[in-house]
């Protein structure tokens, strides 16, 4: 990344003052900065801010008489690797969608032939609206445009909710990854989050899982061209954009829904659910009372959806998750033989400041005859990787297959 040209667009909103530590950190990695801001920017920060971390001249005007004999936005065009626009609030995603050109930065983005990368930023019930919605299914579909975040969480204005822009550290990996499109034209399905197993219509059996890294993984495949279905598990986190995600409760849900999507086409199967193992044999009707000191439960299996999905005929590329407490290269590794995967992604989740819920992981992949070690960073930057390492073995195999059933035709 180093000497990329990035061109920073920040539209108008709380979240505009973020982006100053976002030029620092894409200072720090090498790249050039050159930032550009809308009118409700500079109500929040000063052009002179972002002047003094960029070390560049911040551009706010669409007719600049000193820009370039007062064709700057042509100029700025052409100058530009990749374009991020952080925050973008719920107007310029308006006005990006239906192709506007009526400022600087909206023109930009209509001159460019660079990458646009869209970061929203904006209260819950804005990001939540329908026709915002509307506006970001455009978008989505759009090749040149990527859609990052955005966040979940407690909010300026103090609702809480979807609406947060995305961390500047995160979006920072996210464009510095510079993903490669590695996965174009396959289809990927990924588990994640929890299941819920109910003891009563009250009260349920599940476990710490927040889907971070599911959704991550989600986010970084879509980002290298795959098209995506995510089954998700009951989380507190905001659909990853570009990706089709169908809601579950149960292990069984899970089950039922991972089969229909991998039945119609699935090349990687990816499972980072935590799957409750067992639920209660029976479910109350109504809600237990606390009648006794003591209260036992009756449990049975939960079925095995990564079991079910490797032992298929026409299995998928299939990569399974291993949460482990102890011992876990040794658990992880009889995990991957036992279930015939393809690879598996082993984690210590006692390990403090990593696994279930944080926003950080450490792990370890294996494969039949290799592993590699990912030390501690962001599941958003872990994700990336991942990815990166999955779609080599994919393609390894599938090429070596390619191989197989030429060799048989010659024959």
């Amino acid at each position: 990344m180093a000497q990329k040209r990035i061109l920073l667009g920040v539209t108008g909103g709380i979240a505009a003052y973020k982006s100053a530590e976002l030029v620092r950190l894409l200072k720090k990695a090498g790249c050039s900065v050159r930032v550009v801001m809308t009118s409700g920017a500079e109500a929040f920060v000063t052009p002179l801010t972002f002047q003094a971390l960029s070390g560049e001249a911040v551009r706010t005007s669409l007719l600049d008489p000193s820009a370039e004999a007062g064709m700057g936005h042509i100029e700025l065009a052409k100058w530009a690797d990749i374009i991020v626009v952080a925050p973008a609030s719920a107007n310029f995603m308006a006005r990006l969608a239906q192709g506007m050109a009526d400022d600087l930065l909206s023109t930009l983005c209509c001159a460019t032939e660079a990458p646009i990368v869209v970061v929203p930023a904006m209260n819950q019930a804005m990001w939540k609206n329908h026709r915002t919605q509307r506006n970001l299914s455009l978008l989505e579909a759009d090749p040149q445009i990527r859609v990052l975040g955005p966040d979940q969480g407690d909010q300026a204005c103090g609702d809480v909710g979807p609406g947060r822009m995305l961390e500047p550290q995160a979006i920072a990996d996210r464009v510095l990854l510079d993903t490669p499109r590695s996965l174009a034209g396959v289809r990927v399905v990924i588990t994640a989050g929890p299941t819920r197993e109910a003891i009563d219509p009250v009260r349920y059996i599940s476990n710490h899982s927040s889907g971070k890294m599911g959704y991550a993984l989600a986010a970084a495949a879509h980002a290298a061209g795959a098209d995506v279905t995510l089954v998700s598990g009951p989380v507190m986190l905001p659909r990853p954009a570009g990706v089709a995600v169908l809601p579950i409760v149960t292990a069984e849900d899970m089950l039922a829904s991972s089969m229909r999507v991998v039945d119609a086409g699935c090349d990687i199967f990816i499972a980072t659910a935590a799957v409750a193992d067992y639920r209660p044999l029976t479910c109350a009707d109504q809600k237990l009372k606390k009648s006794q000191e003591e209260l036992s439960l009756a449990l049975v299996r939960n079925p095995d959806t990564l079991a079910a999905i490797a032992g298929r005929t026409d299995a998928p590329f299939t990569v399974g998750f291993a949460a482990e407490t102890s011992d876990v290269i040794r658990y992880a590794t009889d995990k991957l033989t036992r279930k015939h995967l393809n690879m598996i992604i082993a984690n210590g989740v006692s390990q403090a400041g990593v696994g279930f819920n944080g926003d950080e992981n450490a792990v370890t992949a294996l494969w039949p005859g290799g592993q590699q070690v990912f030390g501690q960073e962001t599941k958003v930057n872990l994700s990336g990787r991942l990815i990166a390492l999955i779609a080599e073995h994919y393609r390894a195999i599938a090429h070596s297959n390619n191989q197989s059933d030429s060799s048989e035709v010659k024959s």
